[in-house]
Parts: C-alpha cells; sequence; structure tokens
C-alpha cells in the first residue's frame, strides 16, 4: 500500500471549511423554532433559502430596493397557502431572517475552526447580506446579496443556462472592483463561450418554430417564450454597457495615476480587458437583434403559414357537405356549421364621421314648412324674413362690439356673460343668436364688402359688417361647450379683431 501523502491531502482545508461555513446560516435557521397561528412548525431553513433566492433575483433584475418589508411581501405570497400568519408575523420573520445573514452589529459572521493544514485554531469571516441604501423618507434599510451571498446562492441552486451570462455579468462586476484583472479576462472569455452557446439555441429555437407551429396554442408558447428571451437580453444589454463605462472608468484613473509607466503589464491587462468585453458586447448586441427580427418575422410568418395551411387542407365536399346531409343536426347546430359561409352580418349604424360631412344651419320660420337654409335669393316672400334677420344680427353685432369696447370681450362666453349681466338672456332662446356666430365662423377671417351675396350682392349679414369698417373679424374654435338653453349649445369660440385696410372691388 502506497503511502498517503499528508499534506497534499489537507492542502486548502481552509478554503473547503470556508465553502461549508457559508451553510452555517441556514442551519442556524433551522434551529430556531417558529410556529403559526395554528401550532403548525415553520420552516425557518427553507424561509432562509426563499430570503437568499428573493435577494439574489432582485440582483438579477437590477432592482436595487430590496429590504425588510419587500422580502416580508415576496415570504407571504410564497407561503400563504401553507402557513396561517399575519402580514406582521411575516414583517418579524423576515427581520429575523436578514438578522442571521447578516447581524445587527454590522460585523461580519465568524466561524472558528481547528486547521489540519496549518496545526493550530483558525477563523473564518464571511458576509452574506449586505448593506446597498437606505431611504430617509420611508425609514427603510435596503439590502443585497455580499459575494459570500452570491457563493451560496450558487452552490445551493441549479441555474437555467440562460441565466448564466446574467451570473459571470456579476461576478465579473466583482473581480473589477476587486482588482483582479486576470480573474475578469478569464470571466469575459466564459461569457463569450456563453453567447456562443446563445446563439446557437437561438438558430436551433428558430428552425424549431418554423417546424413545430401546427396550431394556435403551440404560437401563444413560443410568443411567450420568445418575449421572456427578449427582455432578459435587454437586461444583460443594459448591464454590458454599465460594464464597459466601468472598465473605461478604471482605464483613465490608472492612466491618470502613470500606471501604464509604473505597472505596464496591469495596463495592458485593463486595455485587454476593454477590448474582449466590447468584442463579447457586439457579439451579444447581434444576437440581440436576430432575437427581435425572430420575434417580429419568424414567428409571423409561422403563423401565416399555420393559417393557409388551414385553408388548403380544408375539404368543402368532406369537411361540410358530408357532416350536414350524413348527421341529422338540430336547426342551432346547423346555423353554427354554416356561419362561417354565411355573409357577413350588416347593419346600419350612424357613423361619427357624419359630424365632418357639410352642415346644414337653418333658422325658424313661423309660417315656413321647410327649415331649410337660409333662402338669399329675391322672393317676395323671403323679403320680410331676410330684412327682420338682418336687423337682428345687426343688433348682436353692435351688442358684441359695444361689449368689446367696455369690457375687453375676447370670447363667446365672455359676451354671453355680458348679456346677462345687461338683462339680455332672452337671446339665448334664440336661434338666430347661434346662427349668426356659426356663420361668422364658416367665413371667418370677415371683412366689410367681402362677402358673396344674391344678384344685387346683399347679404343678410350686411347691416351688420357695416358697423365693422375697416377692422377685420377673426373668429377661431375653444375649447368647452357652452349651454345656456335647453334647447340649444354652441362650442366656445374666441373672437379677434385687428385693424386693416378693405379695399372694394
Amino acid at each position: 500500500m502506497e503511502e498517503l501523502d499528508l499534506r497534499e491531502i489537507v492542502s486548502g482545508y481552509k478554503e473547503r471549511i470556508r465553502r461549508l461555513a457559508l451553510f452555517d446560516p441556514l442551519y442556524e435557521l433551522e434551529r430556531k423554532r417558529e410556529q403559526d397561528h395554528e401550532k403548525k412548525d415553520i420552516d425557518m431553513k427553507g424561509l432562509g433559502l426563499l430570503a437568499l433566492l428573493f435577494f439574489f433575483e432582485q440582483k438579477l433584475m437590477r432592482q436595487y430596493k430590496a429590504g425588510a418589508k419587500q422580502l416580508a411581501a415576496f415570504l407571504e405570497k410564497t407561503a400563504e397557502m401553507q402557513y396561517r400568519l399575519d402580514h406582521e408575523d411575516y414583517e418579524r420573520l423576515a427581520r429575523s431572517i436578514i438578522q442571521t445573514f447578516r447581524p445587527t452589529t454590522g460585523k461580519k459572521r465568524c466561524y472558528s475552526f481547528f486547521n489540519w493544514e496549518t496545526g493550530a485554531d483558525d477563523g473564518i469571516e464571511y458576509s452574506i447580506l449586505k448593506a446597498s441604501s437606505f431611504d430617509m423618507k420611508t425609514n427603510q434599510q435596503y439590502y443585497t446579496l455580499d459575494e459570500d451571498g452570491l457563493e451560496l446562492v450558487f452552490a445551493t441552486k441549479e441555474f437555467y443556462s440562460e441565466f448564466q451570462l446574467s451570473i459571470n455579468q456579476l461576478m465579473l462586476r466583482k473581480q473589477l472592483d476587486k482588482g483582479e484583472f486576470k480573474g475578469a479576462l478569464r470571466q469575459i472569455n466564459e461569457m463569450r463561450i456563453d453567447v456562443e452557446s446563445l446563439v446557437e439555441r437561438m438558430t436551433r429555437l428558430k428552425h424549431e418554430i418554423q417546424r413545430s407551429i401546427v396550431s394556435e396554442e403551440t404560437f401563444e408558447r413560443y410568443k411567450q417564450l420568445l418575449e421572456d428571451i427578449y427582455g432578459r437580453l435587454n437586461r444583460e444589454n443594459d448591464e454590458f454597457k454599465a460594464l464597459r463605462a466601468f472598465v473605461k472608468e478604471t482605464r483613465q484613473r490608472l492612466y491618470a495615476k502613470d500606471m501604464h509607466k509604473k505597472e505596464s503589464r496591469t495596463y495592458d491587462l485593463v486595455l485587454r480587458i476593454a477590448r474582449e468585453l466590447e468584442s463579447v458586447h457586439y457579439e451579444h448586441t447581434r444576437l440581440l437583434e436576430q432575437t427581435g427580427d425572430l420575434k417580429n418575422t419568424t414567428l409571423l410568418t409561422a403563423q401565416e403559414s399555420l393559417y393557409y395551411t388551414g385553408i388548403q387542407a380544408f375539404n368543402f365536399d368532406q369537411d361540410l357537405s358530408a357532416k350536414i346531409t350524413a348527421t341529422p343536426l338540430p336547426l342551432e347546430a346547423m346555423a353554427g356549421v354554416l356561419q362561417p359561409f354565411l355573409k357577413v352580418e350588416e347593419n346600419k349604424r350612424w357613423s361619427p364621421l357624419t359630424i365632418l360631412a357639410d352642415q346644414k344651419i337653418s333658422e325658424e320660420r313661423a309660417l315656413a314648412e321647410d327649415p331649410g337654409f337660409i333662402d338669399v335669393d329675391s322672393d317676395d316672400e323671403a323679403l320680410p324674413y331676410r330684412r327682420l334677420l338682418a336687423e337682428k344680427y345687426r343688433e348682436l353685432m353692435a351688442l358684441f362690439l359695444g361689449a368689446s369696447e367696455q369690457s375687453g370681450v375676447r370670447k363667446l362666453s365672455q359676451f354671453i356673460n355680458f348679456l346677462e349681466e345687461s338683462d339680455r338672456s332672452d337671446l339665448f332662446e334664440q336661434r338666430y343668436f347661434y346662427q349668426f356666430w356659426l356663420i361668422l365662423h364658416q367665413r371667418s377671417p370677415i371683412i366689410n364688402g367681402e362677402t358673396e351675396g344674391d344678384d344685387e350682392g346683399k347679404t343678410v349679414l350686411d347691416d351688420a359688417l357695416t358697423l365693422l369698417g375697416d377692422r377685420v373679424l377673426h373668429v377661431r374654435e375653444g375649447s368647452g361647450i357652452l349651454k345656456k338653453s335647453k334647447r340649444f349649445s354652441i362650442q366656445e369660440l374666441l373672437i379677434h379683431m385687428e385693424e386693416g385696410n378693405n379695399e372694394l372691388s
């Protein structure tokens, strides 16, 4: 029997003990005795592992505001079907778990042991959780996984391969923070392998989509899968940008300290890290673009192929005629079979687009049977009504000009208030009041003498427009609806007058 090399066997004993010591907080939680309201024992070690997974997922998702309240909400949602506890109980358990991983003293946890490699008592310090930030407004302390906490999670959870790149990104940031540039370069090479593996997986997924989509259910499943992958790649792309910025700052800081002269090997390593990281980021960006194309084109093409395949596979005689003639169906079922082949139901509906059609504005007449638009011909029967309407329009124009000069009226609502103060509220019940403003809005800008009339050149507005003189009247739409009568309403109008030269032809 060969003699054992004891020195080789116990080599690295402290590092092995350190990895075992990371599990000590979980066993400490297991020794805690907690029960719910039904006297059922609570699995504190399991809740502790859930807490580790919670903080790890928050780190992966770049959510840095995770504290006792957020952990309590997560535990309550996860264990609500298992234990009967109040929200306050979950907060108490969350704080107990956090204090176990990170003592209230703020110091690192300690683990004492006998080192068989050195033959002396030894100890290890490690940190599972560390404080990340503090919210002064809500008085909340937020935590994140420390380096030892990440290692504990890696040792207790089986990760899906698609998360490996995110894990490597976290490890790369840690190594850059500690100045371990050789390890960082190796980490970047591992990230390159991860990206290449993802490219191969996306290629296989593309072929699988084109080959396997045979129903609407599989289409929805692949659609959701691609959306999840695209979202994860976007988050990884953001982390790549942050890493590139960090490496750039590190390179500039070393250059400012003349490290390229004092320690050229270290500076060369940083330059190589920058180049390699740039290359990996470029490949990852191409992967992100390919995933977007796969989501936007290949998936839709597969759906269209599914649609046309169904059309081509349809046989009218076999799938419809034979079904109807060979199977006695009730009348209701017959209607369901024939429904897809019948003409689409048509209903006459009022369309909102009709408000954009030409509008006819009519005035109430005492003896008129047809409430049509104003007839501007020289019919003798219409002359008395036209004269009356012209007088009313002249009266309204005079009232408005007086209100404009006295009170600076610039809106229709202001003019209506002016009429109420002048005890002329009776005008709000007359159709011609609203017709007058609608006509002015249609013909805006309005200049005296430039309105189209009958053969003699006269309109019902002529008498009113003479009051303008050489001024130009502008009437534009405002916001809001004015309703001073049960019968009529009108939109707010903005009224503006400006001086101008009225050249009559």
